[in-house]
């Protein structure tokens, strides 16, 4: 979502000399809610906005002007989950085939995309490749979210875009790791079965909302917010981290096989 709607919505309520709290108070919100809406992370519904118009005596500025999303390319099913993803406090990605979007190089964002059908036309991949570029910054902020990467060690051996861009994205990762900025842990091959197989799953955690789980297939997606059913999700993630190499291996890991693909860090 562009920033100037929310740097808009952050101008009137200090002009009405509100707090997020005052507002939120006044909205029936919550006051995350308007930190979220503030700061570009989260789309308001038509509802968000007829209620701040009141709050804020803004007529129907805040309805008239709600941001389209169309200045973020992403297939349909994913929208509502890169939505929570700008918001969540924590989490926890399990990657069967690609590496997780948020923790792609650019490089490997181009050839995931390359592989896709129907094909893309050049513009409308290089938008699709800056949109996931975007969703990593999240890992500017240095301490939220928490990010955990639980790979599949076939994430790690299929050379997505050559040897020269599977080297490079899987330094990548180490260097994240090794920053302490996400943990990262590779499910081996020699496990053989395991819990989360079938699929990749993204568990997010969040301040002010229940946690749900994404899961994706080829061309469909759904956000799961059944209690029940997350903490199924939950539960079959945990089991599986439980067979997947340490931190301290999964790094090593990750630089011997880049080396393997011809990766000099030197």
């Amino acid at each position: 979502m562009a920033s100037a709607y929310g740097d808009w919505l952050k101008e009137q309520r200090e002009k009405a000399g509100l707090t997020q709290q005052a507002l939120a108070d006044v909205a029936t919100m919550t006051r995350s809610h308007i930190s979220h809406i503030e700061a570009g992370r989260r789309r308001p519904s038509k509802e968000d906005a007829r209620q701040l118009d009141r709050a804020l005596n803004t007529g129907n500025v805040l309805s008239s002007f709600l941001p389209t999303g169309d200045e973020a390319p992403v297939a349909d099913h994913f929208e509502s989950a890169k939505q929570l993803e700008q918001q969540a406090t924590m989490i926890r990605e399990f990657a069967l085939s690609y590496v997780p979007g948020i923790l792609q190089t650019e490089a490997y964002a181009h050839a995931a995309f390359r592989a896709g059908f129907p094909p893309m036309s050049d513009e409308t991949r290089d938008r699709a490749v800056v949109t996931r570029l975007n969703r990593g910054h999240i890992l500017a902020d240095p301490v939220t979210p928490i990010v955990w990467a639980l790979l599949d060690e076939a994430v790690l051996r299929r050379p997505i875009g050559g040897a020269a861009v599977m080297g490079e994205q899987l330094i990548h990762l180490a260097d994240l790791a090794d920053s302490t900025r996400i943990r990262v842990h590779v499910f081996p091959f020699s496990v053989g079965a395991h819990s989360l197989l079938q699929s990749m799953v993204t568990l997010m955690w969040f301040e002010d909302q229940p946690p749900i789980a994404y899961v994706e297939g080829l061309h469909t997606g759904k956000v799961h917010d059944s209690p029940a059913l997350v903490e199924q999700f939950q539960g079959a993630y945990d089991l599986a981290l439980g067979d997947a190499l340490p931190l301290k291996e999964s790094i090593a890991l990750l630089r011997q096989t880049a080396k393997d693909f011809g990766h000099d860090e030197h």
